[in-house]
C-alpha cells in the first residue's frame, strides 16, 4: 500500500480501528496464474504468521474477493486466480466501529478482515492476532471499570502504591458519596427501626441479593452490547426478557427466604421474637420479590442508558448498580414494613 493511500485511509478511518489495521498485506491480481501467485507470496515481505486467505484486487485497488490459501496450494499451476476467487468475502468499511469488527471475527471465525473505503478499494487488513490482543485489552479494561478502578497499562507489581491510589480513590470517593442515599433512607426510618429492631438483621441479605441480581443482568447486557448481539433499539425486548428472568428468580428466592426466616431464624436459632415471627418473614419475602425484579431491570437499563449517552457501559456496572439497588431495596423494605406492621 503506498504512502498516499495509507495517509488517506487513516484520515477516513475512525480512530477506534486505525490502530488495529495492517497496511502491509498481500494482494493478488485476478490475471495471475496460481504459479504466479505462489511466487508473489514467496517474494512478499508481508506474509503474516498465520496465512489463511489472500485478497484479490483489480488494477484500481478494488477488492474483488479472497482466495483460500489451501485452495491455492491444491490448484494447478496454470489455473487463473480469478476462477479461485470467492467474491463474497466478508469486509467492512473504514468507518466501521470496533464492536462491529470484533463481532464479525467472532461470528465468522475469520483469520483476517479486509477494510475498504466508500469506493470498495482495499485500504488495509485486520488480523485475528490483532483482534485477540484488542479483546484481551478490552476485557482487562472492562474488569477494571466494573471494579471501580481506572484502567492502567502498567503491570500490577510494577506499579507504585501512589499510582494504585490515584486509580482507585476517585471511584471510591464517588461511590462513598453516592452511598449517602442509603444512609438518608435509614435515617428517615429510624423510628421504625427502633420500634422493630429485628428488621435491621435482614437489611444485608436484601441489599446483597438485590446487588447480585442487578450485577448479573448488567454483565449479561454489557457482554451482549460488546458482541453486537443487541442494540439500543432493542431496549424493550431486553427489559421484557430480563423481566421474565427476574420473575422466575424472585418466585424461587422469596419463598425460600420466607421458609428460612420461619424455620431457621425462629424455630432453630430462636432469633425472632413472637412479635417478629408474625411479620418479618412476610415483609422480607415480599420485599425480596420486588427487589429482585427491580434490580434486574435496573441492571439491564443502566448499561443501555450509558451507551445512549455516549459512555462506556462497563462504567455503569457493579459499583453504580449496587448503589442504585441498595437505595431501592431499603426504600421498598421500610415502605412495605410500614404497610404490614402496625405501629411503626
Amino acid at each position: 500500500m503506498d504512502t498516499a493511500n495509507e495517509f488517506s485511509f487513516f484520515q477516513k478511518a475512525g480512530k477506534d480501528i486505525a490502530d488495529m489495521v495492517r497496511t502491509d498485506y498481500i494482494g493478488l491480481s485476478p490475471q495471475m496464474t496460481v504459479s504466479d501467485a505462489l511466487c508473489h507470496i514467496r517474494k512478499s515481505s508481508a506474509v503474516p504468521s498465520a496465512l489463511a486467505c489472500i485478497f484479490v484486487t483489480d488494477k484500481h485497488g478494488t477488492l474483488l474477493g479472497s482466495v483460500d490459501i489451501v485452495t491455492l496450494l491444491r490448484a494447478k499451476d496454470g489455473d487463473s486466480v480469478s476462477v479461485l476467487t470467492d467474491p463474497d468475502a466478508v469486509r467492512v468499511s473504514t468507518t466501521a466501529e470496533r464492536e462491529e469488527i470484533l463481532r464479525l471475527f467472532s461470528q465468522h471465525a475469520l483469520s483476517s478482515l479486509p477494510i475498504v473505503d466508500a469506493c470498495g478499494r482495499l485500504c488495509g487488513v485486520i488480523t485475528a492476532e490483532t483482534v485477540r490482543d484488542v479483546m484481551e485489552d478490552e476485557t482487562e479494561e472492562d474488569f477494571a471499570k466494573m471494579s471501580a478502578i481506572t484502567p492502567r497499562e502498567t503491570p500490577y507489581l510494577a506499579s507504585s502504591s501512589l499510582s494504585d491510589f490515584a486509580s482507585r480513590i476517585p471511584w471510591l470517593m464517588l461511590l462513598m458519596l453516592s452511598a449517602t442515599l442509603t444512609g438518608m433512607i435509614i435515617s428517615a426510618f429510624e423510628s421504625s427501626l427502633s420500634a422493630c429492631v429485628y428488621l435491621t438483621a435482614f437489611i444485608p441479605m436484601l441489599m446483597g441479593t438485590g446487588g447480585n441480581a442487578g450485577s448479573q443482568a448488567s454483565v449479561t447486557v454489557i457482554r451482549a452490547l460488546s458482541l453486537g448481539e443487541v442494540r439500543l433499539s432493542d431496549v424493550f425486548r431486553i427489559l421484557k426478557k430480563e423481566l421474565r428472568t427476574a420473575l422466575l428468580c424472585a418466585s424461587v428466592l422469596a419463598p425460600v427466604a420466607f421458609l428460612k426466616l420461619l424455620l431457621i431464624d425462629h424455630y432453630l436459632l430462636g432469633s425472632l421474637s413472637a412479635e417478629g415471627v408474625l411479620y418479618a418473614p412476610l415483609v422480607v419475602a415480599f420485599t425480596l420479590f420486588l427487589t429482585v425484579i427491580l434490580s434486574k431491570l435496573i441492571g439491564a437499563l443502566l448499561p443501555l442508558l450509558a451507551k445512549r449517552l455516549g459512555f462506556d457501559p462497563a462504567v455503569m456496572a457493579a459499583p453504580f448498580i449496587t448503589t442504585a439497588v441498595d437505595t431501592v431495596a431499603l426504600a421498598l423494605y421500610f415502605g412495605i414494613a410500614k404497610f404490614f406492621i402496625p405501629g411503626i
